[in-house]
């Protein structure tokens, strides 16, 4: 335990800060080892007395402080490892600080930190204060001017946020650029770059006529792998101007690679840095996975400028205000980006496609958090460290509530509302609760009489809520009934709370019905005719009729996943196979295939875990079929239908879990639907080829995702005509999507020859590019032959390199939160290496490690043979002298929830 106990911070001791810091000018004088920063702050008081000025500041080395021009002697404020406080500050004046850090040291990658041969910096949610001392916290906003002064062949380009204002060399060989930013902005936005790097740049047009400069700046030598991203940022101007009327407000925008970068991508005003494995890509080195996520991550990122920067949170605590609202624009870009140039049929298709993989992600990251030790509301009540705070509830869950609000109140109610945000609060910090305030005005005026005070429940409590489906139907009047009940046990730290109770939530419900011949029933809903209707439930249980329904209907639920719910029905094997068959929702008939799939692999999974001999259900075997054969399906749509779900989300559904049984299970269907299917694996396989140049176009890409699938299966039975054409496809690929899957079929499912040299090939071509490095590692974590031994073995590789975060997710992450059978050894060493990786990750980078740490969450879920062993690790690290408060604010939570 570490020595001090970290403190809790709560959401209702916010108080505004005391002082307005109006202007900001930053003063770099570049150094690898030291930094030495001047910081000029106008201030004033906000109150009429005098307040003590507190300045965040962590692993800086202060040099001098003065007001007005005057030096403060030592005894005129007081300085710890966290904070400088000057004492009795009242009405206007300027402080100047100067600092010096050491960014070649900055393991942690927050604040100023060198990467390769250039300057980085990383700022949210609390790095500003690594670079100088600071008020670090969202609501302190202020114009920025910065001065960068740096050895010119070394550093040639210069970045910060905003416009640039004034170049200029300076004797010995360096050189200075100043840039301005327009807009207030708090210190988590912040940025400064300098290298040398290759640049890809664009003039575009907005849509008042203003003509602005698009660049992409990245290491010497990877230019040419940065067209899609420019393209994609490009798409994203255009897309936020038509469908949000927001517009770029700078002159220019910037992206920049960087190697070593803890997340994704981060939005600081108009210099946004990414992770390169978010920018860089062509088809031999990115797969159509990638393509996604670049052109996802840039939307994202691009969107922050209004929802975020222009209008940023109050707090830490209202995390969700821009990053749920942000994660739902950018999910609704990819949807529209996929759809483009198809008829209608393709892109509702690629629509579903997208929902899909978006529910997917919800399921296997936000729902297990859900019920964990660490299940927190989309807005927080209190935390110990922010970073730990960056999670798939903040960002996927509160994009499932922003979706619902769109939902309830449809696209114009919700642009309305969007346009009225922005009218009421643009250049603010400000809080969950303003957001829904503005929506809820809008709901009220379009729907007299209802109102969202039930809804913001979605904001304040924590867990997953389940609805109890029953359907009763009276042949006579041809009436049927549904009835909904929700309940939502309490979770995380809820059930620490004395006598708390969960209060109904406001659940928009979205469901059909089709007759027992697959066919839709027009329902009369609201006055409408209506083959979906939308339920709002706001009680803890209502029933609704519907009448002229002249046979008992197959309920078809939650259509496009309307609520994030756990819908609980007594389906029967019959009704399933129909609604697989024919639901005219394509969410809902790939969720009627999961359900399927998902009774058939537990049920299996079962009889292992009793060591009993299974034998596959003849229904799922038909629905395979079906499926594989349907000339209306799109291949990418059917790719969807025919992936087997996850084990965790199987292991959601399993009281104990039993993950080494979960993994056998779906060894062995995929085996028996591979076998009993062989023929048409093979045809499959055969029809799905995209000759041509490369395209990430959803068909092109759908096709390859089912030619890829259809490999997988067939080498899951280790076919010698499959594992042939596996090494054939690895050889001759065009692309790097062909080629992955190819080595992915191989690596997963087969230990010979051609595995070895397809692996050793792989390496020896691509040694050279670090983000293709990353996958032949993550291929190796993922095998099922892998074990923590071969792990180590791994990690003394050459091109390993722990510091690095995408090495380190790639190959120790991809073990531990993927490797079932090798992370659950009986031995218990899959458990010891995790502890082990937690405790040296921690030495480096805790915020890293506090991600890794999150594995083990829901530990007290599994089967008893392995909980033991999963405490005692966990026990060990929350022992460890010196533990960071990011993993000590997870373990500790893990161990006592």
């Amino acid at each position: 335990m570490p020595s001090n106990t970290p403190t809790t911070i709560h959401r209702h001791d916010y108080r505004e800060y005391p002082f307005n810091i109006t202007t900001v000018a930053l003063h770099f004088d570049l150094h690898e080892t030291a930094t030495r920063i001047t910081s000029t702050l106008a201030i004033n008081s906000k109150e009429n007395r005098p307040a003590d000025l507190v300045l965040d500041g962590e692993d800086i080395r202060l040099i001098s402080v003065s007001i007005n021009g005057k030096a403060l002697g030592e005894h005129q404020y007081s300085l710890n490892e966290q904070t400088l406080v000057i004492p009795a500050l009242q009405g206007q004046f300027e402080l100047r600080i100067v600092s010096e850090c050491n960014p070649q040291e900055n393991s942690t990658l927050m604040g100023l930190y060198v990467s390769g041969n250039s300057f980085f910096t990383q700022c949210e949610a609390e790095g500003f204060r690594r670079i100088t001392f600071f008020p670090d916290r969202p609501d302190v906003m202020s114009i920025y001017t910065v001065t960068i002064c740096a050895d010119k062949a070394r550093y040639p380009y210069l970045l910060s946020n905003g416009n640039l204002c004034a170049s200029t060399d300076l004797p010995d060989g360096r050189h200075q650029a100043t840039w301005e930013d327009p807009f207030r902005k708090p210190s988590y936005l912040f940025a400064l770059v300098a290298g040398d790097f290759d640049i890809r740049e664009k003039h575009a047009t907005t849509q008042s006529g203003r003509e602005v400069l698009l660049q992409v700046y990245s290491d010497k030598g990877s230019g040419q792998q940065t067209e899609w991203a420019l393209e994609s940022l490009e798409n994203a101007m255009k897309w936020d101007e038509t469908r949000f009327g927001l517009e770029l407000d700078l002159d220019r925008f910037m992206i920049v690679a960087v190697r070593d970068f803890n997340m994704g991508a981060m939005e600081n005003k108009g210099l946004n840095i990414f992770n390169a494995a978010y920018v860089l890509a062509d088809p031999d080195t990115a797969t159509d996975a990638n393509y996604e996520g670049i052109e996802s991550v840039i939307g994202h990122e691009y969107f922050h400028n209004w929802t975020g920067n222009r209008i940023t949170c109050r707090d830490w605590f209202q995390l969700s205000l821009k990053e749920g609202l942000t994660v739902f624009r950018d999910q609704e870009f990819s949807a529209d980006m996929m759809a483009r140039n198809l008829d209608a049929s393709a892109a509702a298709s690629a629509r579903a496609i997208k929902r899909i993989d978006d529910v997917t992600r919800l399921r296997t990251a936000q729902f297990p958090e859900d019920a964990g030790p660490m299940a927190h509301p989309i807005r927080p009540e209190s935390y110990q460290e922010i970073a730990n705070f960056y999670t798939a509830t903040i960002y996927e869950k509160g994009a499932e509530v922003i979706r619902m609000q769109h939902t309830l109140l449809g696209e114009e109610g919700f642009r309305a509302g969007m346009d009225e945000y922005f009218r009421r609060h643009d250049g603010q910090a400000v809080t969950c609760d303003d957001f829904i305030n503005v929506m809820e005005s809008v709901y009220t005026q379009r729907n007299p009489g209802k109102d969202l005070a039930l809804f913001r429940n979605w904001y304040s409590q924590a867990g997953t809520p389940r609805v109890k489906v029953e359907l009763n139907y009276d042949q006579a009047q041809q009436r049927c009934s549904i009835t909904l009940t929700q309940s939502c046990v309490p979770v995380g730290v809820e059930k620490l709370q004395k006598g708390f109770v969960k209060q109904p939530f406001h659940i928009p419900f979205a469901m059909g019905f089709i007759s027992q011949s697959g066919q839709p029933f027009t329902l009369e809903f609201e006055g409408q005719p209506q083959t979906t209707v939308l339920l709002e439930l706001k009680e803890e249980s209502q029933t609704w009729h519907f009448d002229r329904i002249p046979e008992r209907p197959i309920p078809s639920l939650l259509r496009d996943f309307s609520a994030p719910v756990i819908v609980e029905y007594p389906w029967n094997q019959e009704d399933l196979a129909i609604l697989c068959a024919h639901d005219s929702n394509p969410f809902a008939r790939w969720e009627a295939v999961q359900a399927l799939s998902s009774n058939e692999l537990l049920r299996i999974a079962a009889l292992l875990a009793q060591d009993k001999q299974p034998e596959l259900d003849p229904a799922l075997l038909q629905v395979w079929k079906t499926n594989l054969t349907d000339p209306n399906l799109d291949a990418g749509y059917r790719a969807w239908l025919l992936t087997l779900p996850s084990e965790k989300v199987l292991a959601e559904r399993m009281t104990p879990i039993e993950p080494v049984a979960i993994a056998k299970a779906r060894d062995f269907v995929r085996e028996e639907l591979a076998n009993g299917l062989l023929d048409l694996w093979q045809q499959t396989l055969s029809q799905n080829e995209t000759p041509g140049p490369y395209s990430p176009d959803a068909i092109s890409a759908g096709r390859r995702s089912l030619k890829n699938l259809a490999l997988a299966y067939l080498l899951s039975i280790q076919s010698p005509p499959a594992i042939q054409a596996a090494f054939a496809q690895y050889q001759n690929a065009g692309n790097m999507t062909d080629r992955i899957g190819a080595l992915s079929a191989l690596v997963s499912h087969y230990e010979g020859d051609e595995r070895d040299q397809a692996l050793a090939q792989f390496y020896e071509q691509w040694q050279h590019d670090p983000l293709v490095v990353d996958k032949w590692f993550a291929l190796q974590a993922n095998a099922r032959h892998t074990t923590a031994q071969t792990i180590l073995g791994l990690m003394a590789h050459p091109a390993f390199n722990l510091r690095n975060p995408n090495r380190a997710r790639s190959l120790i992450f991809q073990f531990c939160i993927n490797n079932t059978e090798g992370l659950h050894k009986s031995d218990g060493s899959g458990y010891a290496f995790w502890a082990d990786q937690v405790i040296a990750l921690d030495n480096i980078n805790p915020e890293i490690a506090a991600r890794l740490a999150r594995v083990m969450d829901n530990w007290s879920r599994y089967a008893p043979a392995l909980k033991d062993g999963m405490q005692q690790a966990l026990k060990r690290v929350e022992a460890h002298p010196g533990l960071s408060k990011n993993v000590f604010e997870i373990v500790s939570k893990a161990l006592n929830i």
